[in-house]
Parts: C-alpha cells; sequence; structure tokens
C-alpha cells in the first residue's frame, strides 16, 4: 500500500478531530514523517496531547482494507480529489486561533461523487430533527429545486430536516453529501440505513473517521464544521434557540461562509433559531431558492422571475402516483388499504406505488404505515 495513505489513516485513527496541533505538524514534515514521530512520542506537546492515548494503535492497513470492502476510499490531501479550496477556510480560521476549525486529516468516502467536482455550487441545508411538517417540506423544495439547478445539497443525514434535504436533491436525480459523525460504513441514524444507501449511490457518505468509529455526541458539533466548510452556503430551516443547526450557522459565519435562514410561525419553538440569526445579522432571510442562488450560486443562477415555475417533485408522476402521494399524510402514518380506500387507486396498485414513491423521496415507511414527505 502507498506509505502516505498507509500514514495518513493511521493519522486518522490515532487523533480525535479536530486535531490541530497535529494537523500543522503534518504540513510542516508531511504524512510519513509525522506518523513516524507520533509513533515514536518525538512530537511537540500539543500534539502528544492529542495523540498519545492512541498512538500505539497500529490498524491502518485493516482500516483501508475494511473501507474497500464496504466500498468506502481515502481520500487525502495528495489526491486530485481533495476539496482544497472550500477546506481552505478552516486552515486559515485554526491559523488565526478558532482551535476548533482545523481541518480535516483525511476524508473517507463512499459513493460516487468526486469532491472537488461536486462542491463548487453547492449548499448545505440544515435545521432541526423535532422538525415541523413546514419545515421538512420547505428543505424538500428548496433540496429538490437546487438539485435540479445542479447545486450539491450538503446535510448530514439526521432525522427531520436534513433527511428531508436529501430526499428533495435524490428525487430530483441530483447530487447530495452526507457528512457523519461516524465511520463511513455506519448508518445513523439506523432508521436512515436506506436513505444513506441512496445517498451513497447518487452522492457521497462522507466522514473524516475511519470506518467502525460510533457515534457520540461531541462528534456532531465536530462533524458540523465539516458541512459548514464543505459547502459554499449554508441554509438553515428550522432550528430552536439551541441546536445542532445554529451551531453549524456560526461555524459557516466564522469561517467567511454566506449563511441563510428560513423564517417560520412567530409562535414555532422550531423557527426561534432561525429567527435570532436573522434578528443577529448572522444570517440573511431566504424564502425561496433564488434567495439561496444569490448568495451561494454562480452570476446567472439566479432565475428571472417572469420564467416559468421551476418543476414540482410530483411533475411526471402517473396520475394514480399523484392520487396516492396526495392522500398521504406527513403527521398520521396509514397503512395501504387505508390509502386506497382515500385516494381511490386499486389496493394492489397502491402497494406497488408505495415503494416507487419512496425511492424518489416522496413517500417513508413506519411501522404504523406510510407517510407523505
Amino acid at each position: 500500500m502507498d506509505e502516505v495513505r498507509l500514514a495518513r489513516a493511521y493519522l486518522s485513527r490515532v487523533a480525535e478531530p479536530p486535531a490541530g496541533a497535529l494537523g500543522v505538524l503534518v504540513e510542516h514534515l508531511g504524512p510519513v514523517e509525522a506518523a513516524g514521530l507520533v509513533r515514536r512520542g518525538e512530537v511537540p506537546r500539543a500534539v502528544l496531547d492529542e495523540t498519545s492515548a492512541r498512538a500505539g494503535v497500529e490498524v491502518a492497513a485493516a482500516d483501508l482494507e475494511r473501507a474497500a470492502a464496504a466500498g468506502i476510499r481515502l481520500v487525502t490531501p495528495e489526491d486530485e480529489e481533495w476539496p482544497a479550496w472550500p477546506l481552505l477556510c478552516l486552515a486559515n480560521a485554526r491559523d488565526r486561533g478558532l482551535r476548533w476549525a482545523a481541518p480535516p486529516l483525511a476524508l473517507w468516502v463512499r459513493g460516487p461523487a468526486q469532491l472537488d467536482e461536486v462542491l463548487g455550487r453547492s449548499a448545505a441545508i440544515v435545521g432541526a430533527r423535532a422538525a415541523t411538517s413546514y419545515g421538512e417540506h420547505t428543505a424538500a423544495e428548496f433540496a429538490y429545486e437546487l438539485a435540479g439547478r445542479g447545486v450539491t445539497v450538503v446535510s448530514g443525514a439526521a432525522f427531520g430536516i436534513d433527511g428531508a434535504a436529501h430526499r428533495g436533491a435524490l428525487g430530483a436525480q441530483g447530487t447530495t453529501l452526507a457528512v457523519l459523525a461516524c465511520g463511513a460504513d455506519i448508518s445513523y441514524p439506523a432508521a436512515h440505513t436506506t436513505l444513506l444507501n441512496h445517498v451513497a449511490k447518487q452522492g457521497a457518505v462522507i466522514s473524516e473517521y475511519p470506518p467502525g468509529t460510533t457515534p457520540a455526541k461531541y462528534r456532531f458539533l465536530v462533524r458540523n464544521r465539516l458541512i459548514a466548510a464543505l459547502a459554499v452556503g449554508t441554509v438553515v430551516v428550522e432550528a430552536g434557540r439551541r441546536s445542532g443547526a445554529r451551531n453549524t450557522a456560526a461555524s459557516a459565519a466564522a469561517l467567511g461562509k454566506p449563511v441563510l435562514a428560513v423564517p417560520g410561525p412567530v409562535s414555532s419553538p422550531m423557527s426561534q433559531g432561525c429567527h435570532d440569526l436573522i434578528r443577529s445579522g448572522t444570517a440573511t432571510l431566504a424564502t425561496s431558492v433564488p434567495d439561496i442562488l444569490e448568495a451561494v450560486g454562480a452570476i446567472g443562477d439566479v432565475a428571472d422571475p417572469r420564467a416559468p415555475s421551476p418543476p414540482r417533485p410530483t411533475d411526471g408522476l402517473a396520475p394514480q402516483a399523484v392520487q396516492l402521494h396526495d392522500a398521504l399524510s406527513r403527521s398520521s402514518p396509514a397503512p395501504p388499504d387505508h390509502l386506497a380506500r382515500a385516494c381511490g387507486v386499486p389496493l394492489e396498485r397502491v402497494r406497488a406505488l408505495l415503494p416507487e414513491l419512496e425511492l424518489v423521496g416522496l413517500a417513508r415507511r413506519t411501522e404504523e404505515g406510510w407517510l407523505g414527505t
């Protein structure tokens, strides 16, 4: 195996991100020499603090083999695919003294999307896990329209807004990236296993943690800086006053990236964080895809207001599929026989159409029945 790749894999396992001091050492000496010094403990105190607990864990070759078996590749700064420009903001912020902003040592990637190609036109869509139907609908619509215009949708694969954003992008046959706080071979949350598999087929699942790394609460906050850095800008659809989405927005703002927030009902706790971001000037108001494209898109991306309305997720569906989709509730799951009576479509046809709607992100199966998205 390539000694540089082995060294990066070793350091990825040894240091818990963000390992700013180790990153500086690697930049100065290169990964191979830095890895040798870490093994021997011949490093500055700051690097020792980040690496000593795991310096003797020699599983780099096994990690690479396990990754390959799971369809995961290790992308390093030495590779052409490395998203150097998006991640430059992290190195700059680290050099300004923001310790949380250290760039990753490497990225473990599952999926065909080439990072250097898909992140030039990208937007992170994030928000509350306990999202409202309004929030999920808005996230899915925005993601669908953005992906349909060639914008890569970046999110964190969580319940609520994240999941809706991924499904919206998938429904438009666009590119979406899921950035995880665990190994790229682990589906978290487990209920999103199918969704993550679809993301990996159409875009990519990304992590700076080696295969087998389990999720932990502190890793989600660390992961959020990557979501903020990789995307050109961040859109917060719903967020409470204290939430991971607000953390992502704050990270994006600190990195000099555009931040947008979607307004909601003044009575909704899930919109209070968005309203705070707008009121404080951290975020600008976003009520449409042209608002987002104006902030994160290239010149000419903003649609002419006289142009035809953008396509809807249900465009192109057969009439019976549209009837069934209209009968699906976003809050009250229903079994197929109830849906057949509600929409007037034969039961056997309903049973065939539901999985098709799920594949394009317009329906979701639960233990109690089927929901619309």
